[in-house]
């Protein structure tokens, strides 16, 4: 009788759920002024240069921010603090010197980008922005995101080829239309789409997430190490090579956010003795990296001065470095003590608010700070 019930509250259908009727009227018109906002250049007289590098939050995040707050009914003070916040995002970054005579205005667009991924977080966990679970379930639907925009952006770009070949079959050159008037509109559509299926169907890749985490986990581990001792053989180092230094920092945050979706994974599931060693070897090695780059970078502070570049790179590198001590001390304790995996997850939904100060540093005080230089 028991294991009856246990079916009947666990199944899962394999039909798609569309949800009703209001709420894909709902993302169908976000999609549609995601992809006029994204159309902007060309219906009005504005530069594609100046326009996208600081605008190009503002194309996605206000949508899936207004969809979180409608489908979490968030109260109407939170919503006018998170669309007052987005307007004061887009008036200071429109405001900014242009870009190619400003380091602090480009260090302000992409830190921007991690200020209304925040809010958007804000607006996902709706009543519950305190709950360590709400912060990891944000963490997992944008590793679930991540998954289901790029089998959707995949099938549109079979079905752009299909289009497009088609019609040349017939002597019609549809290529710069469709590109400008059909690929604009659906680009950002694609992850407004895939969060309304995450949400109406997670079951869609509630089970592919946790194995792509298991496979790429020991997979991003002996790349890593091969790495660094390919790195150590060629005698190329980060130190006196600033775009080298760049690449490994952007290889730093994409193995930290592997480790951190897996995290998120591993907290609401029981794993292996064997996935949790694996975590905790990724997570120490990591850490090495980690100081290589934090220790490139204070070399160059000490021998060329502080810049906004090198001190938005070193305070980042500082809070990620803090970050995954405190994820690998719990890990050793899962591994050799036997404490339980949920204390990870505490430990990154704890530390995610400061990422959102450092966003709001970078973005908003460093142009003051360095006299927009």
């Amino acid at each position: 009788m028991a294991e009856c019930w246990n079916e009947r509250l666990t199944y899962e259908s394999d039909e798609i759920n569309w949800g009703s009727g209001r709420e894909l009227a709902f993302v169908l018109l976000a999609a549609l002024v995601a992809g006029l906002i994204a159309k902007l250049p060309a219906i009005l007289p504005i530069s594609e240069e100046a326009f996208y590098p600081r605008n190009i939050g503002f194309i996605l995040f206000p949508a899936l921010a207004a969809y979180f707050a409608w489908k979490r009914a968030l109260p109407t003070p939170r919503i006018a603090l998170l669309a007052g916040a987005m307007l004061v995002g887009l008036l200071f970054i429109n405001f900014l010197p242009a870009l190619e005579s400003s380091d602090t205005s480009v260090l302000a667009c992409i830190h921007l980008l991690l200020f209304l991924w925040a809010l958007l977080g804000i607006a996902f966990a709706g009543d519950k922005l305190k709950s360590d679970e709400m912060r990891l379930e944000y963490l997992k639907y944008n590793g679930d995101l991540v998954v289901m925009t790029t089998l959707i952006l995949i099938a549109g770009g079979i079905m752009t080829g299909l289009t497009i070949g088609l019609f040349s079959l017939i002597g019609f050159q549809i290529e710069e239309f469709y590109f400008q008037n059909i690929v604009i509109f659906g680009l950002p559509a694609a992850p407004i789409v895939g969060t309304y299926l995450i949400q109406t169907n997670p079951q869609l890749v509630g089970k592919v997430s946790p194995v792509i985490a298991r496979l790429f986990s020991p997979l991003v581990l002996v790349m890593l190490v091969i790495y660094l001792l390919a790195m150590a053989w060629s005698g190329k180092d980060p130190y006196n090579d600033r775009e080298f230094l760049l690449v490994f920092n952007a290889l730093l945050l994409g193995v930290m956010a592997i480790i951190f979706f897996s995290v998120a994974e591993t907290s609401r599931t029981s794993k292996s003795k064997m996935e949790i060693w694996m975590l905790f070897l990724l997570s120490v090695v990591t850490i090495l990296v980690n100081g290589i780059a934090l220790s490139a970078i204070l070399f160059r502070i000490t021998e060329w001065g502080i810049t906004p570049n090198r001190l938005a790179v070193l305070g980042g590198n500082v809070l990620i470095l803090i970050n995954l001590l405190l994820v690998t001390t719990q890990l050793y304790r899962i591994v050799f003590k036997q404490d339980s995996t949920t204390e990870v997850g505490k430990v990154i939904a704890f530390y995610l608010p400061a990422y959102f100060v450092w966003a709001i540093i970078v973005t908003f005080l460093f142009p003051f700070l360095f006299g927009f230089a």
